[in-house]
């Protein structure tokens, strides 16, 4: 054999295995079982996808650089992370694990929100003084606010204010911004930077933490006033009170940590250790692990909440940010696969809606004639069920309990929530099919 055909060969044989291990990536991207993690890698600039069923990194998605802000839209579908070190937002579809889009917002944006009706992703825009409404339907920036040096934003669960962490130096504060009259309306001055700002799940607290200062601050989102701290280690970075856990959680960098504590009493309950320099974390779809990013040590832990093992995950480098669906891949990607999910684990006459997050899981479903669906508040708030052609729902469903109706009429039954009008969500009900 010449020289010139061992070449040859082993050129297809190169192209053979390059195309056989895409193969494999995408067999892995189409089988994770979800729901996934993102994970932003913040030297990289990749976002690091992995399937929280296997617990293994199955995509790889480049992205803008210096990804900072990261957050996934309720129907899972969407993943928007912020490039700090560019002008751009990157928005991946979940159902490819691909970036379906840039869009353009300003100099280094750093912080994300998504107000509660999925209308408006809110982006901290830190190089242009500026907290910027991007329509989540034309992909486009349509209006700005004036905010000095933005770096965090959280959104009253009832989607009437944003507090904004303002870092400019010498005047540091929380900006209050009321986003339907997209206007400032009031500043809250602080002593130190502000670092991350979050509400807990009936809006009534927002976790603030601030750099240099061993706690975290509670505000009283009512009054605007401060109360009783939550004493920590050193340099506390990100504090969550999730619906439906008892306890609420924080980030605490110094010790490598995660901190439980009682919201009520304000003081610790247990600690976790984790990773080198943690810097994030959420909650599994199922409420049962917390997914932390460790920048110091290029992974994420997994920490079971009922005492299990923990697991580490390796992803890229210095992972930041970490956003987890709260339904699986295949509950986000259509409409006709999320209803057929939906009543897949339910018996025969029953189907399932659960509220969770200040929204209805699945948002739209189909039953049959004679079908009971069942509304379960898995939520840390009250809400209700009211139809609108004024057919029978119910007004208040505490958390934790439940609603059935049986539906006897074909149709299209549209409803919200009592409590939150802006939860909407749809019932279809079709004829039965006789079966041969």
């Amino acid at each position: 054999m010449t020289a010139t055909s061992r070449f040859i060969r082993f050129t297809r044989l190169t192209r053979i295995l390059i195309a056989l291990a895409a193969l494999s990536a995408f067999a892995a991207t189409a089988s994770a079982a979800g729901p996934k993690a993102y994970v932003g890698n913040f030297k990289d600039s990749t976002v690091s996808v992995i399937d929280t069923g296997s617990e293994a990194v199955i995509a790889t998605v480049p992205v803008a650089a210096g990804p900072d802000g990261i957050v996934v839209s309720a129907n899972g579908r969407d993943v928007y992370v912020s490039g700090s070190s560019a002008s751009a937002v990157s928005q991946i579809d979940t159902a490819s694990d691909r970036v379906a889009r840039s869009i353009d917002v300003g100099k280094g944006p750093q912080g994300l929100a998504l107000t509660p009706d999925g209308k408006w992703l809110l982006v901290a825009v830190n190089g242009d003084d500026r907290m910027a409404f991007i329509d989540t339907a034309t992909h486009a920036v349509s209006a700005s606010v004036p905010v000095p040096k933005p770096h965090t934003i959280a959104v009253q669960p009832d989607g009437r204010l944003a507090y904004v962490a303002s870092q400019e130096p010498g005047h540091f504060a929380l900006v209050v911004i009321d986003l339907a009259a997209r206007k400032v309306v009031t500043e809250l001055p602080l002593d130190k930077a502000p670092r991350d700002l979050e509400f807990g799940p009936d809006g009534k607290a927002l976790y603030l933490t601030l750099a240099g200062v061993p706690a975290v601050q509670v505000l009283d989102a009512a009054t605007n006033q401060w109360g009783k701290a939550i004493p920590t280690g050193v340099s506390p970075h990100i504090a969550q009170h999730f619906a439906g856990m008892a306890s609420g959680v924080v980030v605490v960098q110094g010790p490598g940590e995660v901190m439980l504590f009682d919201p009520a009493a304000r003081t610790a309950v247990r600690s976790i250790g984790v990773g080198k320099q943690p810097h994030w974390l959420d909650l599994s779809a199922d409420g049962k692990k917390l997914w932390v990013s460790n920048e110091g040590s290029n992974d994420v832990s997994v920490v079971d909440l009922a005492g299990g093992p923990m697991r580490t995950v390796a992803v890229g480098n210095a992972p930041r940010k970490i956003a987890v669906q709260r339904t699986g891949a295949s509950q986000g990607n259509s409409q006709g696969t999320s209803q057929s999910t939906s009543q897949s684990g339910h018996a025969a006459g029953s189907a399932h809606v659960a509220i969770r997050n200040f929204a209805f899981e699945p948002a739209q479903i189909t039953i049959s004639v004679g079908q009971t669906l069942t509304w379960q508040n898995d939520d840390g708030a009250p809400h209700g069920v009211v139809f609108k052609d004024g057919t029978t729902g119910i007004d208040l469903l505490l958390p934790g309990k439940a609603f059935a109706r049986s539906f006897d009429k074909p149709g299209v039954y549209d409803y919200a929530c009592s409590v939150h009008p802006y939860m909407t969500a749809r019932v279809t009900v079709v004829a039965r099919q006789s079966r041969s």
